[in-house]
């Protein structure tokens, strides 16, 4: 879990996120559940948080039942499909999440 004071710190990150969301028409569950899984496992690195925040709105979506392709997020997020591949199954077990089985 995260605190309010990651909530402040990450403000411009968890804006991108709403403006992520805003293009991609995503429900506020989603939007919820993709804000909590980026909170709870942000990276150091400032490069890897535009991708870490694509697959958390990626996995957030998905687990809010308001699913959209990996490429929709990609293009919306400005990221490539490979960087939320790569990512949105670990983001999902760090929460204790088990990731869908297509």
């Amino acid at each position: 879990m995260y605190s309010a004071r990651e909530r402040v710190e990450h403000a411009d990150w968890l804006e991108e996120l709403d403006q992520i969301a805003d293009r991609l028409d995503l429900s506020s569950e989603a939007r919820s559940c993709a804000t909590d899984l980026f909170l709870a496992d942000v990276p150091e690195a400032d490069r890897s948080k535009r991708a870490v925040l694509a697959a958390s709105v990626y996995a957030g979506s998905l687990v809010a039942g308001d699913g959209r392709t990996q490429g929709a997020v990609a293009d919306a997020a400005d990221v490539s499909r490979l960087s939320i591949q790569q990512r949105w199954k670990e983001l999902l077990a760090n929460a204790g999440l088990e990731p869908p089985r297509w």
